[in-house]
């Protein structure tokens, strides 16, 4: 080991990394990287925390897992592994989620420096909190690719990981995902919608039936049922015998969707029918829906599979890179479905199946279903590989590149443990090398905190655009606090009349979460006081209501009010009312005051963001509004009815040089193999350079 080694590393250092004590979140293709430099270079206690097991595509890149360890724990099999290379290195594993009660601000106080190896955003916001409470040194590292960067977040020093706007998940309305698709990834997600309805945890904003609604719909006729929509049961023909949970309306019997399909013994062609005849016909009566738009074509079993052909096991079903035609599509329906559900029925009453890219019956069934829905629809098919990457939100993981950004993070940690902040500043892998040859790009400068930051500002606040009139208790408390601002058990009081909204003590505002925010008197110009107690975080929340329309998202979040107002009102205003001519101060999370333009550093976009439930270090590819050849790429948990997408630029750092890329790491799930990574370019103006532009590489 280096550090046992006289003349390896200098005297103090030597000293130091035998004495510190180290904690890696994440065991992924970084983590697997970051431990075994820790090990070798003489790190003596670590630390290491992951939740996740070990899947055969990890095999690729993470090399201290081999195939004998597959559906074991990464940190466990890591630990085993890397005491293969110093036992006398004191490894301590966790499989557990770094975001449990058990892992507080005590438990990060016990370490000297936190290596990040994490793969999403809710549990790097939750570290980035933990270690500003600890006042602990965080290196944060995440890849893309061959793009990858690494940067240390410490207290009062430097921006914390939420200071900069991230890039927003992309959301579509529920309307919009069961009445009038447009694009591939409309039907993937009402796909996986319809998985979760047969045989997973089916959520009520995920119910694929028809939205009679819907407000660009017209009244629906008499003899179908108005109100088939909406909560997960479907419309059964009168013919069918009414169950104990069903009830009859009409000519329809409702009925829960996956009762309604145990009850049919999962029959492919009842099913078929069901979801790409009747339920498109229901649409048809909804005639508002086509005045400009073109109608969608109702598909029947009868017309696509011969009988007797369904349990031919097809040829084209092992072709990823095919574009199935329909015909195809409806045999894989019939041959995952079979699969699926005895799995599914194999399982305890309580029990559901767990959507995943990697499990190929549930694959080939979300491939099959949205390229049927998108033929009905005339929407562009796509292949199984096409659908898997964005339904998995999947870039490809370069090993080389998770070596180099562990390498770089071990590095800063030697520098961390030093105190010599000045040589801690971000680096960035790239693709190619810049205009002096460098593959490995760092910083200008540290980057200084954002005064608006709503997380290490002093005094966090942020303005909620919200529909108060349409959105629930409820909802504020899971979409909004919980999966935007990534708190884990919320305490909302309503400041002046000091009502608990949200309480995170169970049962005790159960009563709550049916009623709307109106009706709790949470109205435009209310403010929320919002308390995490396991982060040790409090938030002001300024509501702001407006009336949102069909397609509008019913909230916004941000930290700047002035970014909500309507663009006739940002039209109005004078020029000389957008200028920061008032001289503000701010104190920063250490408490030291500094001057408001002071502000974070202008050398670099963002830091690494998002994707939940995957398996590494990889990015998320977004489409982005005029250009077409960006694909367009869903997250694991898109919800319906979220925040739209915003983008933000910085300027770039003085010391770049003509043609040097500006990197942004975002994060995703695992791919063994998947196509090239595309990107979209765009030119920031440099008026204070030589040169004239700068080329922006936005990696999402």
């Amino acid at each position: 080991m280096a550090a046992a080694i006289d003349g390896v590393l200098p005297g103090t250092l030597q000293e130091l990394v035998k004495k510190s004590k180290v904690l890696v979140v994440g065991a992924g293709g970084i983590g697997c990287e970051v431990l075994k430099n820790l090990v070798l270079s003489g790190f003596n206690d670590i630390q290491i925390i992951d939740l996740d097991t070990i899947d055969l595509s990890n095999l690729n890149r993470q090399f201290l897992f081999h195939r004998e360890h597959v559906g074991k724990s990464k940190a466990r099999v890591a630990r085993e592994t890397a005491l293969s290379f110093n036992p006398d290195a004191k490894i301590t594993a966790y499989h557990d989620s770094v975001t449990s009660s058990d892992y507080g601000v005590s438990f990060f106080q016990k370490f000297d420096v936190i290596l990040s190896a994490l793969d999403n955003r809710a549990a790097r916001n939750h570290v980035n909190r933990m270690c500003l409470n600890a006042d602990v040194p965080l290196i944060e590292s995440g890849t893309s690719g061959y793009n990858g960067q690494v940067e240390l977040i410490k207290r009062g020093l430097t921006q914390c990981y939420e200071c900069p706007p991230k890039e927003k998940q992309r959301n579509f309305p529920g309307c919009t995902i069961r009445n009038t698709p447009s694009e591939p990834i409309h039907c993937i997600v009402w796909a996986k919608h319809l998985f979760n309805q047969l045989f997973g945890e089916s959520l009520d904003d995920e119910d694929i039936s028809p939205d009679a609604a819907d407000p660009d719909a017209q009244s629906v006729p008499q003899e179908f049922d108005a109100g088939a929509g909406g909560d997960g049961e479907a419309k059964i023909s009168k013919e069918k015998t009414p169950t104990e949970k069903g009830s009859n309306k009409g000519n329809v019997v409702r009925i829960n969707t996956r009762q309604w399909a145990k009850d049919c013994d999962y029959d492919a062609a009842k099913l078929f029918n069901k979801f790409f005849d009747e339920d498109i016909n229901y649409l048809l009566v909804m005639s508002n829906l086509w005045t400009s738009r073109k109608a969608p074509v109702p598909v029947s079993w009868d017309t696509l599979v011969p009988e007797g052909t369904t349990d031919i096991q097809p040829e084209f079903a092992r072709q990823h890179h095919k574009v199935w035609t329909v015909e195809e599509c409806a045999h894989v329906f019939a041959n995952t479905l079979k699969e699926l559900s005895a799995s599914f029925l194999k399982l305890k009453a309580d029990e559901t199946l767990v959507w995943d890219k990697d499990d190929q019956p549930a694959m080939d069934f979300v491939a099959a279903c949205a390229n049927v829905r998108s033929y009905i629809f005339d929407i562009e098919r796509r292949s199984r590989f096409e659908i898997k990457s964005m339904a998995g939100n999947i870039i490809p993981a370069i090993a080389t590149t998770n070596a180099i950004t562990a390498g770089i993070s071990v590095m800063r940690a030697f520098n961390v443990l030093q105190a010599k902040w000045e040589q801690c500043k971000a680096v960035y892998a790239r693709l190619r090398p810049n205009g002096r040859g460098q593959f490995l790009v760092p910083d200008a400068s540290l980057a200084a905190p954002n005064p608006s930051c709503y997380v290490c500002s002093l005094d966090p606040a942020i303005t909620l655009r919200i529909d108060t009139k349409r959105v629930h208790i409820k909802e504020l408390r899971d979409d909004v606090l919980i999966k935007t601002l990534n708190m884990l058990h919320p305490d909302v009081v309503l400041m002046g009349s000091n009502s608990i909204l949200i309480s995170s003590e169970e049962g005790e505002t159960t009563d709550n979460d049916d009623k709307l925010l109106s009706k709790m008197n949470v109205v435009d110009g209310a403010i929320l006081n919002c308390d995490d107690f396991h982060q040790n975080y409090r938030l002001s929340v300024i509501i702001s209501h407006f009336d949102a329309e069909r397609d509008d998202s019913l909230f916004e979040v941000s930290a700047d009010s002035k970014k909500l107002q309507p663009k006739e009102e940002e039209e109005k205003k004078p020029d000389d009312e957008t200028d920061k001519g008032k001289e503000l101060r701010k104190r920063s999370a250490n408490g030291a005051d500094v001057a408001a333009d002071d502000g974070p550093s202008t050398s670099k976009r963002s830091r690494p963001t998002e994707i939940e439930d995957d398996d590494d270090d990889d990015c998320l590819v977004i489409e982005e509004e005029n250009d077409e050849d960006v694909m367009v790429v869903a997250t694991d948990n898109l919800s319906v009815e979220s925040p739209a997408k915003t983008a933000t630029k910085r300027k770039p750092s003085e010391a770049i040089e003509e043609d040097e890329d500006i990197t942004e790491i975002l994060d995703s799930s695992d791919e063994e193999a998947a196509g090239p990574t595309k990107c979209k370019r765009s030119k920031i103006e440099l008026p204070d350079l030589k040169i004239n532009q700068m080329e922006v590489i936005n990696i999402d």
